[in-house]
């Protein structure tokens, strides 16, 4: 494998890690406000929601594809959920502290 195929599966992995936090944020932020939802931490809720987007993802992938799906792709989809989970969880909290500290407070 040369350098060039190396890099561009890297940048796939960067894309598809990036659009699923993007995924895993916006699920989060729609069902955190569910009323039997409000008690959980949010940053429980987006490990859950990590937890199952990323080998739902694995496996749509592999039927579009038209690969076989193997016991170590969904493996490495729950180890990959913690990356996600990570991503969009500290993306959601710097956009928050950026928000608060800027927002203008009517007294």
């Amino acid at each position: 494998m040369n350098m060039e195929v190396f890099l561009q599966y890297v940048t796939y992995a960067l894309m598809a890690v990036g659009v699923l936090a993007f995924i895993v944020s916006v699920i989060t932020q729609v069902i955190k406000e569910m009323p039997y939802l409000k008690n959980i931490q949010t940053n429980a809720v987006a490990m859950v929601v990590s937890l199952i987007v990323c080998p739902v993802a694995v496996i749509i992938a592999c039927q579009y594809f038209k690969i076989v799906i193997l016991w170590y792709y969904v493996f490495a989809s729950f180890i990959a959920a913690f990356i996600v989970y990570l991503v969009s969880t500290g993306g959601w909290e710097k956009i928050s502290e950026m928000w608060n500290r800027t927002k203008y407070n009517k007294k």
